[in-house]
């Protein structure tokens, strides 16, 4: 199974969202008027009639700004500042006022109104004082998401731990492809990660604030399947008493992680394909289809392509979620990880198990390297528990349930091996060639010609 060649590049711009004027005011005339004097000057505009409408429209981040009337029927303009105030603290909110209601400009002001307007207002003055709210209100956003976007490559990288090119370019497509809404299919060995890296792009996304849902489909019943993710009404099978959201509708506006998909039964497979293709999802018993709104990413460490082939899974469910595809290397393929994964790993045991996080040997060390790690990194992290337990160091004495893939010949295994060890001491040393030759005993110059052949950074 090949990766989709779709990549996006840390600093790329973002598409700027077309900002609307979200324009609150019960006469029909003025909202009219106030539509016809914006749409003439290109400004996106919706309009409402009551608070109450236009809190359903707007919240956090909305991409936009308010002009609301002071007096409204039902709660007035003043309870609508304050709720859209609570809601989103920068959001610039323009307030409509009465002729001589001066005092009440200024108590609107005072509870962090952008501005006010007083009738009769000509189309110029709405014009001009909504394009400075805009403006404020684009740079905010634009503020809003570079944090958003340094804090998510912080947190990612903190999360992938590794410094070799394949975690690199993981890292990038996960950052690229966060704010989309394309399915993803994750594709790796038992052992590297897969709901990890289903949960980064979670995180990466505008969904992080809703759920992140994860279903084992290798670990459901089938009878229980179809209750469990579609849900069901009361009374749709014996022991049914009330009804049941399945996990499809409790991802709503979230994502919905479905691991070892290759293990969903068959009829569950059209059902699921129904629910990407139409958005809709029906519970047991129940007629009724409800929208639903879920990123779909799914992970697998079968050859889709090849169980569909033979009828094993279904042709167009693999397509559906084979929009891009992540593929995760194996652990024996970035060994020059190794070190740091096992650090990581010693620190966090020895915070649970209160114990001393004590380095391994240059002996123990030079095992874990030559090692094949079948079980990846989830294998290693095992061991390092392990380490920390005073157990020894020593992996492949817990067992494991699969046979380590074929020795590689002797001069790449010694390449592979040298290329960690050297990777390792310029991360310890910061890059500095001089310390990091001293570390291993060898020449700067040596280090230097092998740093170029391996092409690793300094």
């Amino acid at each position: 199974m090949s990766a989709n060649p779709i990549e996006a590049p840390l600093d790329a711009e973002a598409t700027s969202p077309v900002l609307t004027v979200l324009i609150v005011e019960d006469d029909a005339d003025v909202r009219l008027g106030c539509e016809q004097a914006l749409r003439l000057e290109g400004i996106a505009t919706r309009a409402v009639g009551s608070a109450e409408a236009a809190l359903r429209e707007v919240d956090a981040g909305y991409a936009g700004i308010v002009v609301s009337d002071i007096n409204l029927p039902g709660s007035d303009g003043m309870a609508l500042l304050r709720e859209l105030a609570s809601r989103d603290a920068a959001l610039p909110v323009i307030m409509i006022t009465g002729h001589g209601d001066i005092t009440l400009a200024v108590q609107a002001m005072k509870q962090g109104a952008y501005d006010f307007i007083e009738k009769p207002f000509s189309p110029e003055r709405l014009v001009a004082t909504c394009r400075r709210a805009l403006e404020k209100r684009r740079l905010a956003l634009e503020v809003a998401d570079l944090r958003a976007r340094l804090a998510g490559q912080e947190s990612l990288s903190a999360r992938l731990i590794g410094h070799s090119p394949a975690i690199e370019r993981l890292r990038q497509m996960i950052t690229g492809l966060g704010n989309t809404t394309a399915s993803v299919l994750i594709h790796g060995e038992t052992g590297t990660g897969k709901e990890l890296v289903a949960r980064c792009l979670h995180e990466a996304s505008a969904r992080r604030a809703r759920h992140f849902v994860p279903i084992n489909c290798g670990g459901l019943p089938e009878q229980l399947f179809e209750s469990e993710i579609f849900g069901h009404e009361a009374g749709a099978f014996t022991g049914a008493a009330k009804r049941r959201i399945g996990k499809i509708e409790h991802a709503e506006g979230g994502t919905l992680f479905l691991d070892e998909i290759e293990s969903m039964p068959m009829q569950m497979q059209i059902k699921l394909l129904r629910v990407l293709q139409e958005r809709v999802v029906e519970r047991l018993g129940s007629n009724q289809a409800v929208q639903v709104n879920a990123r779909v990413v799914a992970a697998t460490k079968a050859d889709l392509r090849a169980a569909a082939d033979v009828g094993q899974f279904r042709a167009d469910l693999y397509y559906r979620l084979n929009v891009v595809t992540l593929e995760l290397p194996p652990l024996r393929e970035r060994r020059e990880d190794i070190p740091l994964l096992f650090e990581h790993f010693v620190a966090q045991a020895a915070l649970r198990f209160e114990r001393e996080a004590i380095p391994p040997t240059p002996a123990e060390m030079a095992g874990l390297m030559a090692y094949p790690w079948p079980g990846n990194v989830r294998e290693l992290r095992n061991l390092a528990e392990r380490h920390v337990l005073g157990l020894g160091c020593r992996p492949g004495e817990g067992g494991h349930d699969m046979a380590p893939p074929a020795a590689l010949p002797l001069a790449q295994a010694v390449e592979q091996f040298e290329r960690a060890l050297i990777a390792d001491a310029l991360r310890r040393h910061d890059g500095n060639l001089t310390r990091a030759g001293e570390s291993l005993g060898i020449a700067k110059t040596t280090l230097f010609d092998k740093v170029r052949k391996y092409g690793l950074s300094s």
